[in-house]
């Protein structure tokens, strides 16, 4: 279970506590005090890693040979059957100006009707190349580029921050291969704008106040890659349950079945009333392993806003009071990156780590945060560790050597 974003800094506002160390956390701290505690890195020391990569590295596969980029791992999560030589990559909703300039990136965090958007979209015409778009969760959005003489060697249309222009997007090498993609999505956001600015949804949250998705930006652009399955690496029967196209994505790709949740937003917002529930179907049923995201702690984090991070935390605590009942499994909590309010991006610290369960060497730690999980008997591991342990713990490791 990875809590998102949940590690951070300390911050003066909570009396230079991080929001873990400040939240109430009882059924945490239970799970730590009767588990093993940890820190953990989750690619390693010091790597800013992106969720994509750290949840590859947890699984034990090598983000360095995996990822190609974040675009194939959206697109798989939110249902485009990805074809090899397919080039894909994820997208914003954004608002800007008649300027070019991005006043909004995440358009308001639009939630509701984006696939009227995307439809839109996929009436753009290039001319040998099939254009698909598709809508994810909240303002986020996939786009695959299908046809010949295409390269992922290109960079993004993110500026990255509200108040810039929109990144024209550049070769990032000089095959024609990467030009001509370079091109193509440079008249993908020309064009977005054109379709997207007066579409009825646009007008109607301009009416209402609220900020509209008139533009499209790539980014995160990735050939799809060959990966192999979860259940012939370790031969366990997975499921995912997540969130974000991305992290499904990530599901689908090593052949995990994907559990879809009703009301599951990726924001603060999000229902985990209904998480909480798929979580105990799911795990009465025929699976060996559960991966499971919830990401509104990530999404507070971007935001800078302290107290519903650390009030998000809180209602991810009772979702794990809600699964302590779950008998006969290994129980692994953590997050895959740290999101610190003062940086508002990812860092490279550390992330605290838990496993409860059966025959584990409990250890002295009582309650669970950054600093007290430091002093557990995991000590400091890496992601690239869990799957390892895990196998062990279940005995279903194979020896190395005699």
């Amino acid at each position: 279970m990875i809590i998102d974003g949940m590690a951070d800094r300390p911050l003066e506002e909570f009396g230079f506590k991080t929001p873990l160390e400040a939240a109430t956390t009882p059924n945490m701290d239970k799970l730590a005090e009767t588990g093993i505690c940890g820190i953990m890195d989750p690619i390693k020391p010091g790597i800013r890693a992106g969720s994509d990569t750290s949840h590859i590295s947890i699984l034990g596969y090598d983000p360095y040979e995996v990822y190609t980029g974040r675009g194939p791992f959206e697109a798989a999560g939110v249902g485009v059957d990805v074809l090899e030589g397919d080039i894909a990559f994820r997208c914003n909703f954004s608002t800007a100006n008649d300027d070019g300039v991005i006043t909004d990136r995440r358009a308001g965090r639009i939630r509701e009707r984006t696939e009227e958007l995307a439809n839109a979209m996929n009436s753009i015409d290039i001319e040998g190349v099939h254009i698909i778009f598709k809508e994810s969760t909240g303002h986020r959005a996939v786009l695959v580029l299908r046809g010949d003489g295409l390269s992922d060697q290109v960079s993004a249309a993110d500026p990255k921050y509200d108040g810039k222009k929109w990144t024209r997007v550049e070769p990032l090498d000089e095959t024609q291969e990467a030009r001509k993609t370079a091109d193509i999505l440079n008249q993908v956001v020309e064009k977005s704008y054109d379709i997207l600015k007066d579409h009825p949804l646009n007008l109607e949250r301009i009416e209402n106040g609220e900020n509209p998705g008139n533009i499209i930006l790539p980014r995160g652009a990735g050939a799809v890659p060959h990966v192999q399955a979860f259940s012939d690496k370790y031969g366990l029967k997975a499921a995912c349950i997540a969130e974000t196209g991305l992290i499904k994505g990530i599901g689908k790709i090593t052949g995990m079945d994907i559990i879809d949740i009703e009301g599951a937003t990726g924001g603060v917002d999000t229902n985990l009333n209904n998480i909480t529930q798929g979580i105990l179907d799911t795990a009465a049923k025929d699976y060996d392993f559960l991966l499971i995201n919830i990401d509104g702690a990530d999404e507070a984090g971007h935001d800078g806003n302290a107290q519903e991070k650390l009030e998000f935390i809180e209602k991810a605590d009772q979702v794990v009071g809600k699964l302590m009942g779950l008998e006969d499994l290994y129980f692994i909590l953590t997050a895959d990156h740290s999101t610190p309010l003062s940086v508002m991006d990812h860092t490279g610290d550390p992330v605290p780590l838990i496993i409860n369960g059966p025959d584990i060497r409990v250890d002295d730690v009582k309650i669970y945060n950054e600093r007290a999980a430091s002093k557990g008997g995991l000590c400091r591991i890496r992601g690239s560790d869990v799957m390892n342990i895990l196998m062990d713990l279940m005995n279903k490791s194979t020896k190395f050597g005699a």
